[in-house]
């Protein structure tokens, strides 16, 4: 069940990593797993159009939600622990994930469940996508760490820590994104404003358990997008589009700061002026940190990202139907992304992140009220197929209730 799988992801913004040194910042599994997705798209890229590298989206998207799922089962395990059981005991601790598993993915379409599998024990299966993403996971990894040694170089161990990072850095050379990221210039510049949204906290305005940041909202908002779109019998490009579309979508805010949605509506005119100046920050700060040929790609995901939309000769064409996207476009030769889909997983997250500290027992008046109209907006609605609904009413009876609304 989606909801079983989005209570794990969850589960994630409270697993602390380094907890066993000095750290400056709260960092979160789920941050790092965001981070790592980021990373492994700007790798995936440069190997693609570099290289000419055939690159299966869908078995690099999948493998970052399964190595993610594989983590929040095997939690709070040292690196050096886990490398060493995984090392002796691989095949033994993947069928304990995999059962711990069942019920929260059976249900999902597409083969979820067969890829899950092919992927943790099929040594053949997604070589080049595993490859990237274990790359991503140590320049992640990497960036984290940074913070960890500039504010406790002293402690204990820590070079030895460095040089192993470093060492698994060197491993993926031959990956040419690798490369060009550990130059730290232009590309380093985009991985390291998009790690940036992890300090950039949800909600910012209300104390809130657990507290959750931008960075993390995006992830689970193109993981719960990319779920949902499998029910559709979408074409890859877009199931592509809609993950990558929810990974990205707050991007802008690395640059402006959350704005609340009631400041935003609350002049008239003022939302409009808020997106013009996002759209002139991205072109002039952040657009050029990437290759000139991924620009439009990425305008794609984080302009008018709620809007269904295909592409046909490089024109854009907006406000097109479900019906439409599902009948006449859904081929990869028209890019088709679910904008309502993914602004409705949008609204789910933040319902739930709401919700859920609410039922933990910390709450303010713009939680509240932020829980109460999204329900009211999404509990009967039904969005591209999707029963949106049946979710918002699943978190709302779940357990920790602790008032009607």
């Amino acid at each position: 069940m989606i909801e079983n799988l989005l209570e794990r992801f969850y589960e994630a913004a409270s697993m602390n990593r380094w907890n066993d040194h000095i750290r400056p910042v709260e960092l979160t599994e789920l941050d790092k797993q965001a981070h790592k997705m980021v990373i492994a798209y700007v790798i995936a890229k440069f190997e693609e159009n570099d290289r000419e590298i055939e690159i299966n989206w869908q078995k690099l998207i999948e493998g970052g939600i399964f190595e993610f799922l594989h983590r929040t089962i095997l939690t709070d395990i040292k690196p050096p622990v886990f490398h060493k059981m995984m090392e002796e005991k691989e095949d033994d601790l993947n069928s304990y994930v995999l059962e711990k598993l069942e019920e929260d993915i059976k249900d999902v379409s597409k083969n979820f469940k067969g890829n899950f599998e092919k992927y943790l024990f099929d040594h053949k299966y997604a070589r080049i996508e595993k490859r990237i993403l274990k790359a991503a996971h140590y320049m992640a990894t990497n960036w984290e760490f940074k913070i960890i040694y500039h504010t406790s170089p002293f402690i204990y161990g820590i070079e030895e820590t460095k040089e192993a990072i470093a060492n698994q850095i060197e491993d993926h050379y031959d990956l040419i994104g690798v490369q060009k990221l550990s130059l730290e210039k232009k590309s380093f510049g985009f991985i390291d404003l998009c790690g940036q949204l992890r300090f950039q906290e949800r909600w910012a305005h209300s104390p809130r358990v657990p507290k959750t940041s931008v960075l993390g909202h995006m992830y689970i908002v193109a993981i719960t997008s990319y779920i949902l779109s499998l029910e559709n019998n979408p074409c890859p490009k877009r199931l592509y589009n809609n993950f990558f579309t929810g990974l990205f979508h707050d991007l802008p805010e690395v640059l402006t700061k959350d704005i609340i949605s009631p400041i935003k509506t609350s002049v008239e005119g003022l939302e409009g002026i808020i997106k013009d100046y996002e759209e002139d920050q991205m072109k002039t700060r952040l657009l050029p940190l990437l290759p000139g040929s991924w620009r439009n790609e990425m305008r794609y995901f984080t302009q008018d990202e709620f809007e269904n939309k295909i592409k046909i000769k490089d024109k854009i064409i907006k406000g097109i139907s479900f019906e439409e996207l599902n009948i006449n476009y859904n081929n990869n030769e028209f890019h088709p992304l679910d904008g309502k889909l993914i602004k409705a997983c949008d609204k789910l997250t933040a319902f739930i992140e709401a919700d859920l500290s609410i039922k933990h027992g910390i709450t303010s008046k713009h939680l509240e009220e932020g829980r109460k109209n999204i329900y009211e907006d999404f509990k009967r609605k039904k969005v591209s197929g999707i029963d949106f609904g049946r979710l918002f009413n699943y978190f709302k009876n779940s357990s920790f209730k602790t008032a009607d609304f």
